[in-house]
């Protein structure tokens, strides 16, 4: 079965079983998704979630982190992976947006990339649910899934992201990256699944009998 066939069925389940997909981070405004997606790296969206919805309803904008400095900015996030690396990381953003963009997110990838603690991915999930640009933002739950459904050969997350982008409609990137992110998570586990017994998986593998050990990235 080749990639084009797979990508059909592929859409077609996702597309029944999430006909909406919910966004997993909660947010107010695109600054707040920004420091959101930044928080989750190491983390779990619930726990992100959790933290964060103590926190946005009184501090939502750069200027609110700039004043509040670093301490007191890891103090609120404590809770979280790396939370002093993710502090310091917030505050230095927060201060260029204010500085250097008049507090607004910038809305090419050039730009934010350029700011601190902001990778591809984390721009990426930006460009995508803020701002509606048509991306595929590529973690590691779905670099391993795109190996198991055989979309890549998965040598890292770059290459996935390039290798998915030519294989489904540009049209669908944003929504299938929160399908494929769900279904992850509640049907193709990584420690379950193992590319034999999820329906995308015995769809596009009738045959297979071997548990498929995927590349980290």
């Amino acid at each position: 079965m080749n990639k084009k066939k797979k990508s059909k069925i592929i859409q077609r389940i996702l597309n029944n079983t999430y006909p909406k997909v919910p966004i997993p981070l909660n947010y107010k405004n695109t600054f707040t998704l920004l420091v959101s997606v930044l928080l989750s790296a190491q983390c779990t969206d619930v726990n992100v979630n959790n933290v964060t919805k103590n926190i946005y309803p009184i501090y939502n904008h750069p200027k609110h982190f700039v004043k509040l400095g670093r301490k007191k900015i890891e103090k609120l996030i404590k809770k979280i992976g790396i939370f002093r690396i993710k502090a310091k990381s917030i505050y230095y953003l927060s201060k260029t947006l204010v500085e250097k963009y008049k507090s607004k997110v910038p809305n090419t990838y050039e730009e934010l990339e350029q700011l601190p603690g902001v990778g591809h991915k984390t721009a990426s999930v930006v460009m995508s649910q803020g701002f509606g640009y048509p991306a595929f933002p590529i973690d590691t739950h779905i670099h391993r899934l795109a190996q198991r459904w055989g979309l890549t050969n998965g040598k890292n997350v770059l290459q996935t992201e390039k290798d998915l982008k030519l294989i489904f409609p540009k049209k669908n990137w944003n929504k299938l990256h929160l399908q494929i992110i769900w279904y992850g998570r509640e049907y193709c586990k990584a420690r379950d699944c193992f590319g034999l017994t999820c329906k995308i998986c015995k769809s596009c593998y009738p045959n297979r009998k071997k548990k498929i050990i995927t590349k980290k990235a």
